[in-house]
């Protein structure tokens, strides 16, 4: 079975984030999405991982891994931003009773408590101002026969396919 790869090439794997959050983990993990962060009383509630095997309408199998984050975004006394020590240990613990693939997509699940749930990817951690910041980025839905036929319009609209290849395709 030849399948499509799913993961995006914007998308971070688990076993990257762990990596990048090593080095660091004694200072505050700070996840932003919608142009905010997430309060300093966030929690994580829930890691799951699964696979999947799909077939699009295109008759084109599918199949990958994810793991899902769940982010509660909510303001908890006098609490801080979680250090991200914390964070790869609880990690570490979900994966004493559930098999993580640390090549797995990674996907963060994010409500404050009133909207409902969202789903985004995650972009690389970043230091800055003496905390890791993770940019939480809307994950789109993607449609494969659709993502195709848009591939190959960008294609044969590029410089060599267009009506001026004489003069950039020499």
């Amino acid at each position: 079975m030849n399948a499509i790869d799913k993961t995006l090439s914007s998308d971070i794997s688990l076993g990257f984030l762990l990596e990048a959050l090593a080095a660091s983990r004694d200072l505050p993990l700070v996840f932003r999405y919608d142009g905010r962060p997430v309060k300093p009383g966030y929690h994580v509630t829930e890691v799951k991982a699964g696979q999947f095997s799909a077939l699009d309408c295109g008759a084109n199998p599918e199949a990958w891994a994810e793991v899902f984050v769940q982010l509660w975004d909510i303001e908890e006394g006098d609490r801080t931003h979680m250090p991200a020590g914390k964070f790869a240990a609880i990690i570490r613990k979900v994966s004493e009773h559930v098999q993580l693939d640390g090549s797995a997509k990674l996907t963060f699940e994010v409500s404050d408590g009133v909207e409902p749930m969202q789903l985004y990817c995650a972009a690389t951690p970043v230091l800055r101002d003496h905390a890791v910041h993770i940019e939480l980025v809307p994950r789109a839905a993607s449609c494969k026969p659709r993502d195709r036929w848009l591939a190959e319009q960008r294609q044969s609209t590029s410089c060599c396919g267009s009506s001026n290849s004489e003069k950039c395709c020499d």
